[in-house]
């Protein structure tokens, strides 16, 4: 797959972006967050910058970046607002499963409209009574002679109110054993029939999640990915390194916007007859910060790399994924201690990073989840070692 870079505008394209971001984002992020409203503009507007399709392949119409570029552009997005990164990564890791598990007719049918941004939408996997625990799905899709009719709910799924198609993990075969073997990925449109309710959050505002209800939604049996049962967890799990690679970019572009929001508030903030960025105490702050969004940034840098070389990276992506999260949590934490009473305002954007951070932690697979994939692998390199 060629890359933005190998065609020599990867500067232009980052240059778009920055642009973007503080034309279109920047003035407006803090009152759609505020009312906890859909950005639409802002996101025809990603449409019309290629994101919606950024890391599909240019044959089909997408940009055919790098995780590596990716990332910058996730990076820099989620320093000004967080929400709006969830609006195309979550599409993009349905549209990662239709280009690497899907027929040619399925590739052809489907990813130009999602890298034109015609079709938005993302993966639903969480259900009220499972979220880590993929295997426990209990959303069906029974076989009938139209096709597939799917019953169930999900729950925590962006793009489901705005969005018009989703990647739905269900169950076919209910009495394989082991469970995934009974597992397939979908694609259902909402003109299929699913049902959508807003869910209130503390954070991660704008951007809209849902709980869905499938009430006998019918698709057609040819919107079954690899048109091959059984392959579905499979699917969504490579999915997914992308997905938790994409989670650390944004627990990078979190973690510098606290890091440079709190430099600037410390040379102008006066204690006791001088700045405080004068105050030892706030200098460790300020060091510890800025040592933490360094070293996140190097371990999404190694992650999207091992991407990009198509080899497994379920470790790498793990590692900055767990690393560059609690890097946001801490320096979201740090930043409101040396904004004081600030940042605890709304006038300032400290506490929306505060409330943004812990999600982090949360999505794309927990944080406790990451350690294990990390000492599993760790394990498995040292036997064959």
């Amino acid at each position: 797959m060629g890359t933005y870079a190998d065609k020599g505008d990867e500067a232009a394209l980052l240059d778009a972006v920055d642009q973007f971001i503080e034309r279109d984002v920047r003035p407006f992020a803090r009152k759609f967050e505020a009312d906890d409203s859909y950005p639409k503009e802002i996101a025809d507007r990603l449409s019309q910058l290629g994101l919606f399709g950024a890391t599909i392949g240019g044959e089909y119409g997408g940009l055919g970046l790098s995780a590596r570029i990716y990332t910058r552009i996730v990076e820099r997005v989620s320093a000004c607002w967080m929400s709006i990164s969830g609006i195309f990564n979550s599409h993009l890791i349905a549209a990662n499963a239709v280009e690497r598990f899907g027929t040619e007719e399925q590739k052809q049918r489907w990813l130009p409209m999602m890298a034109r941004g015609e079709m938005r939408g993302g993966i639903a996997l969480t259900e009220p009574d499972c979220g880590t625990d993929l295997q426990a799905i209990r959303t069906e899709a029974a076989r009938d002679n139209d096709g597939l009719v799917i019953n169930g709910t999900k729950m925590w799924i962006t793009n489901s109110m705005y969005g018009n198609f989703l990647a739905v993990l269900v169950v076919t075969n209910p009495i394989a054993e082991p469970r995934h073997r009974g597992m397939s990925l979908v694609l259902v449109e909402k003109q299929d029939g699913y049902e959508t309710s807003k869910l209130e959050k503390l954070g991660y505002n704008g951007i809209d999640t849902g709980s869905v209800h499938f009430n006998n939604t019918r698709v057609p049996a040819d919107n079954l990915i690899g048109m091959e049962e059984g392959k579905g967890l499979q699917q969504v799990l490579v999915g997914l390194e992308l997905g938790r690679i994409n989670i650390a970019a944004r627990g990078v572009g979190l973690a510098r916007a606290c890091l440079e929001e709190s430099i600037a508030y410390s040379q102008l903030r006066k204690a006791f007859g001088k700045p405080i960025c004068n105050h030892q105490a706030i200098q460790f702050k300020l060091a510890d910060m800025a040592t933490r969004l360094e070293a996140a940034r190097l371990l999404v840098e190694r992650a999207a790399h091992a991407y990009d070389d198509g080899i497994r990276c379920d470790m790498e992506a793990g590692m900055a994924k767990l690393f560059a999260s609690e890097a946001a949590i801490q320096n979201s934490i740090e930043a409101m201690r040396i904004h004081g009473a600030y940042g605890y305002s709304k006038e300032y954007n400290i506490e929306r990073y505060y409330r943004d951070a812990p999600l982090l932690a949360i999505g794309e697979g927990t944080n406790e989840l990451q350690r294990i994939i990390i000492a599993r692998q760790l394990i498995e390199k040292s036997k064959a070692d």
